[in-house]
């Protein structure tokens, strides 16, 4: 059977719901690279039966800059990285809903409030709160918050506030998870995700590939977040910070993404998967082809790194033939 033949029956089954194997997972991450273009329509046809040709645009506010006691080897925002990196606390409210107004210039519909740290104090949550609920009456936003782990009351409490969505990525596979961080566990970020999801928030969760992962430890990724029935699945690809303990790791090939995020399609293929962190630097002149998998970007700067410009953004998917979904819930 020829190649592309092989990437259809994936989309075959994507399309009728039957979970592809881990041996055809692992066939998409070794494919050659001849083969990228086909499996990249294979996905799409994915992507296209759920979204069209529909592109969702995020923005994140960096609500909390550094001053964490975690020791995640991939941020420039922990306890062990001495990466030069702002650090402030909390915003207050007038700055969070300037940064919503922002979102709305940028055509995004998501608008996601980012804060580091092991989780929110009753007083940061009390700011988040506040200046959410201004939002909601104010803003046609859907509203994503990624304050760190959380207890039942405070995802009760954002809940209530208005978040539609809360966002705590598994990051990496459970293996390979003590090599990353030890001063939480993957079972702590799994309880979060379902305390969101238990008090009807949309649960965000998502990896970041390049920090010493196996192909089958992408592969298992991909089937946790699938059985976790996240909505929204950001991809990172690692932006070795200099500073941090991954600071050497090398970078993602470009056409390795590629498949990282039609791999993710074929499994998730009902989700949002979304083109995140270090999409510049890993994809670089290949960012276009990512839409014909993914459906969502982050538009503007993350969180200690700058993004590319938002113009750009606009303009790639213009020129793609695909349509930004304005402010889209």
């Amino acid at each position: 059977m020829a190649a592309h033949m092989e990437w259809q029956t994936l989309t075959n089954k994507a399309l009728t719901g039957e979970i592809i194997t881990v041996e055809e997972g692992m066939a998409v991450l070794e494919a050659d690279n001849e083969e990228v273009m086909p499996l990249l329509q294979a996905a799409f046809q994915v992507r296209k039966h759920y979204y069209g040709k529909k592109v969702k645009l995020n923005m994140i506010i960096n609500a909390k800059s550094g001053l964490c006691p975690e020791d995640c080897g991939y941020c420039s925002q922990s306890i062990v990285s001495t990466a030069p990196v702002r650090t402030y606390t909390m915003l207050d409210k007038d700055s969070l809903l300037a940064g919503a107004r922002e979102a709305m210039a940028r055509k995004a519909g998501t608008y996601c409030i980012v804060a580091s740290g092991k989780g929110p104090t009753d007083k940061e949550l009390d700011q988040v709160v506040n200046a959410v609920s201004e939002i909601r009456e104010t803003m046609p936003l859907k509203i994503c918050a990624c304050l760190g782990i959380l207890k039942d009351e405070q995802a009760e409490r954002l809940a209530k506030a208005g978040v539609h969505r809360y966002n705590h990525n598994l990051n990496t596979s459970k293996a390979n998870y003590p090599s990353i961080t030890t001063t939480h566990t993957y079972e702590q970020r799994i309880d979060t995700v379902e305390k969101v999801k238990l008090h009807g928030m949309s649960p965000c969760s998502g990896v970041v590939i390049g920090m010493g992962e196996t192909n089958q430890e992408i592969v298992e990724m991909a089937y946790a977040l699938r059985r976790l029935d996240a909505d929204s699945i950001p991809i990172n690809f690692l932006n070795a910070i200099p500073g941090t303990p991954l600071e050497h790791a090398g970078r993602t090939s470009s056409m390795k993404a590629l498949k990282v995020l039609a791999l993710f399609r074929f499994i998730c293929p009902s989700k949002e998967i979304r083109v995140a962190g270090g999409r510049e630097v890993n994809l670089r002149s290949l960012q276009p082809l990512a839409l014909f998998a993914a459906n969502s970007l982050f538009v503007g700067d993350y969180l200690t790194t700058a993004g590319q410009d938002v113009s750009a953004d606009h303009q790639m998917i213009e020129d793609l033939g695909f349509e930004i979904e304005i402010n889209a819930l």
